[in-house]
């Protein structure tokens, strides 16, 4: 499985304690498994999160 998965998982897990509040609570349930999916393929090196921080690399 890969990391960018795993975080999508792990997003959804976290997610479950808050989706017993509604759809309201669904909704963060998505962005949960969006934000692992990004933090999973940025440690896969397919894409880079660094480039998206004003300031930084830049030297």
């Amino acid at each position: 499985m890969s990391p960018s998965n795993v975080g999508v998982f792990a997003g959804l897990l976290l997610a479950l304690i808050a989706v017993e509040g509604g759809f309201g609570w669904m909704l963060l349930a998505l962005v949960f498994a969006a934000v692992g999916h990004l933090v999973g393929a940025h440690l896969e090196g397919r894409i880079d999160l660094a480039a998206l921080l004003p300031g930084r690399g830049r030297g």
